[in-house]
């Protein structure tokens, strides 16, 4: 397996597949982030990732992002403005402690796959999806 690549075919078609299905129910967007090394703080860097990406460009701010970095072992979840001035500051961490969880046993694809699963779940009670709305932002694994 080459070195910058955490995943199988099979296991990356699965984790956009539960991006995709979980944006079913929410109007939210959800992107996954891989990185291979950086040595800034997680929460800092998953920010910086944010905003490259563009997530902070979806018309209701509801933007999420799960970044993972490979070779510090470190994840963090993201969420946009139009999340965070809504929920309690602890919003995401269950869906992180489910993440890490799997992350913990090997299980990576897995880990991620749970945590957009339940990241749409939350997403769909503060932003339901509506006829209108659209994908966007893409589905897809992201690195650079």
């Amino acid at each position: 397996m080459a070195k910058d690549i955490l995943f199988t075919p099979d296991e990356e078609n699965s984790i956009v597949a539960a991006i995709a299905n979980a944006e079913k129910n929410t109007s939210g967007e959800i992107r996954v982030h891989i990185e291979q090394s950086n040595a800034a703080d997680p929460v800092k860097r998953a920010g910086e990732v944010f905003l490259k990406l563009g997530l902070q460009n979806t018309a209701a701010r509801n933007g999420v992002l799960f970044y993972v970095n490979l070779k510090k072992h470190s994840f963090a979840i993201v969420g946009d403005e139009g999340i965070n001035t809504i929920v309690q500051p602890n919003f995401w961490d269950g869906t992180k402690d489910v993440v890490i969880s799997s992350f913990k046993q090997g299980l990576f694809a897995d880990g991620l796959i749970k945590g957009v699963a339940l990241a749409g779940e939350q997403l769909k009670a503060h932003f339901p999806f509506a006829d209108s709305d659209v994908n966007e932002l893409p589905d897809t694994i992201s690195r650079f």
